[in-house]
């Protein structure tokens, strides 16, 4: 019985380590509380793979590249504004289907994720790495890039981004707060107008430029956006638009409105105040570096009017 135990032995300690997610190996660790619990994370994590855009601008902005990222469904491609900074970093599904095989072919020493979109997936992840979950996606983007710092050892770097970008909004915007600007995102399916709890909403807000008064979406709980439709398409007018489409198929609905007489009436059309921005930047970006660019296109196409 004895020899069969000892025998037993190294298989035992081979079952051990296929279960390990990596932080026996990794060296000193810290502790990270997110949306999913508590995690120990690596001290300086060297493997990282992120599964929200957000996360892209996060590691760019304080000058690291994740070994693998999901990718957003409508843009099979890394996004432009970022540069070249994702040229080593390897596809793994998409923001709502992770592929599980493809994350752990890049052995990760840490996953940064969100609640919001891969709360189902959170249990294998773990199993492959130290993962930290946002809770939400847009309205805390902020929060969420301070918490995904501090899991990639980098909080204070930051929190000093996010302080040079908020002082940088007060400046741009001081020009303009008599101005209105409107946001408005040709989807596949719908057209959306975006609120003062929208990623690019909060940066105008940041800024101190108001809103049309049916953007402020008053009367929703949901303040991220509103829907619209090519009857009450005025609810896009403003001193200036800010418009843009997710995807092929939301260009070519954003090519027939925008070419229509309705759209053709508003006021910010008729005075070429209309602006066709980059929905990677405005939309998907949630992000310092995304929100810098953003403060770039209202410094740009705001200044003639203030």
């Amino acid at each position: 019985m004895r020899l069969r135990l000892l025998a037993l032995l190294p298989v035992l300690a081979l079952a051990a380590c296929g279960t390990s997610t990596g932080t026996e190996d990794a060296g000193p660790t810290r502790t990270v509380k997110h949306a999913m619990g508590e995690t120990k994370v690596p001290m300086t994590p060297k493997r990282v793979v992120v599964l929200d855009t957000d996360k892209l601008d996060t590691m760019i902005s304080l000058g690291l590249a994740p070994v693998g990222a999901a990718q957003a469904g409508e843009n099979q491609t890394w996004p432009e504004y970022l540069g070249s900074a994702l040229s080593a970093t390897k596809p793994v599904g998409t923001l709502q289907q992770p592929n599980i095989e493809a994350i752990m072919a890049l052995k990760p020493d840490l996953i940064l994720g969100s609640k919001f979109r891969q709360a189902a997936f959170y249990d294998k992840l773990s199993k492959i790495a130290p993962t930290v979950f946002t809770e939400k996606v847009g309205v805390t983007w902020k929060e969420n890039f301070l918490l995904d710092a501090e899991a990639l050892g980098k909080k204070e770097q930051a929190s000093g981004l996010l302080s040079g970008y908020e002082k940088r909004a007060k400046e741009v915007g001081g020009r303009f707060s008599k101005l209105s600007v409107s946001i408005v995102r040709f989807m596949p399916t719908e057209i959306r107008m975006y609120g003062p709890e929208s990623f690019s909403g909060i940066v105008v807000g940041d800024a101190g430029i108001q809103r049309p008064e049916a953007q402020r979406l008053a009367d929703q709980q949901d303040k991220r956006f509103g829907k619209l439709s090519q009857e009450n398409i005025a609810k896009a007018d403003g001193d200036a638009i800010f418009y843009s489409a997710y995807g092929d198929a939301a260009a070519k609905s954003q090519a027939t409105v925008t070419g229509g007489p309705l759209w053709k009436n508003l006021a910010a059309v008729k005075a070429e105040h209309a602006h066709n921005v980059d929905d990677e930047v405005w939309m998907t970006g949630i992000g310092v570096t995304a929100a810098g660019k953003i403060l770039d296109d209202l410094e740009k196409y705001l200044t003639p009017l203030a």
